[in-house]
């Protein structure tokens, strides 16, 4: 886990002592968080290991059991609480890449024991929604994920065709309604065996169920989904 907070660090903190981002103490690693905060950060330590959604226990929920994901699995690196919910907001709408940087360290150690897949694939963002926001989140998550992992990052294997509604503003039933025919394979994509999805936030798992079935009908063999943040 150090080697990974090494690799990711600032290059230029010897001129810029990291801060902690959460309480303002100095950093530890190169990090811009504490060790008090690390500690603190809400792990996720017992899911689903179909959905992450947090369990007691490892196992299946009730819900994955009675309706199959088209996701082989999906791993979640945080329970969606503070600060993690104060955290990626502040780099998805306020621009702060210092967050992205900080989550990315410690995500990347979190799955650092993980089998590699053949591609490292963030959700794209319509082009709409791309020029308003200026940058995809998940990509912003996944760049230095995908290098210290070394994991080739695929970022333009899945393409967003329709501008959807923001998915937060919906019921889960109007989701999946939202999100049919959303993706679809770049023409040119040159599909490997073995996918992993790569999100900053998972709530119903619909826009990464969509994703991953576009993937499955043009035939990747294996799709699983690595996430930030699962909402409980």
């Amino acid at each position: 886990m150090r080697k990974v907070y090494q690799m990711l660090s600032n290059p230029l903190g010897w001129l810029f002592p990291a801060r902690c981002l959460v309480c303002g103490n100095p950093g530890q690693l190169g990090q811009d968080l504490c060790r008090a905060c690390h500690t603190a950060l809400p792990w996720l330590e017992h899911a689903c290991e179909r959905c992450a959604l947090p369990l007691p226990e490892h196992g299946v929920c009730g819900a994955c059991l009675q309706h199959p994901s088209p996701l082989d699995a999906v791993h979640a690196a945080f329970d969606y609480r503070f600060p993690v919910d104060r955290l990626l907001p502040r780099l998805k709408f306020h621009r702060d890449f210092a967050a992205g940087r900080m989550l990315s360290q410690c995500v990347a150690a979190h799955f650092s024991s993980f089998p590699r897949p053949d591609a490292l694939v963030p959700l794209p963002l319509h082009q709409l929604r791309l020029r308003s926001r200026g940058y995809n989140q998940a990509l912003e998550l996944a760049k230095p994920i995908a290098k210290v992992l070394q994991i080739p990052l695929q970022h333009g294997l899945l393409v967003r065709r329709r501008a959807t509604a923001a998915q937060s503003t919906l019921d889960a039933h109007t989701r999946q309604r939202n999100l049919r025919g959303a993706f679809a394979l770049h023409p040119k994509a040159r599909l490997p065996k073995r996918v992993v999805l790569f999100d900053d936030v998972m709530t119903t798992g619909a826009t990464l169920h969509a994703a991953a079935q576009t993937l499955r009908q043009a035939g990747v063999h294996h799709v699983e989904a690595w996430v930030c943040a699962r909402v409980a």
